[in-house]
């Protein structure tokens, strides 16, 4: 002990209020910076739709070469995807495209927990299907 009080003669103390101002100061940056960090995770992951998107091109190519029957359905992962033609539209129910031999078709996924939905629109020629 005596050599510490030759060492460190004056420590300078700080008030109680000093003391509870820094305290609050670090809680609120430890608080912003928490919620900032948060919520760049939260969006990121809640808008990460990579591998559906892959699976609805991968759809969209087995439709335009007649390699799947419509309509069709299936689950991937937490989302329900459907894949329908629209129905005929346009002057006296019919449309140009299908007049010309093409037909409209959508592909939609929807996500199960969030009611989040991805639709693509396909243009595709009207042939049988080809195994």
């Amino acid at each position: 002990m005596a050599v510490l009080k030759k060492k460190y003669r004056k420590v300078k103390a700080s008030t109680l209020m000093e003391t509870l101002v820094a305290t609050v100061l670090i809680v609120v940056i430890f608080m912003v910076t928490s919620l900032v960090l948060n919520n760049l995770f939260s969006g990121s992951v809640s808008q990460h739709t990579g591998k559906i998107e892959n699976r609805l091109r991968t759809l969209e190519y087995m439709v335009q070469r007649n390699k799947i029957e419509l309509p069709y359905s299936e689950d991937f992962g937490e989302w329900n995807i459907s894949v329908l033609v629209e129905p005929q539209s346009g002057t006296y129910g019919v449309s140009p495209s299908a007049a010309s031999g093409y037909r409209e078709v959508a592909v939609e996924a929807k996500q199960k927990n969030t009611d989040k939905k991805i639709v693509q629109k396909i243009i595709c020629r009207n042939e049988p299907k080809q195994r």
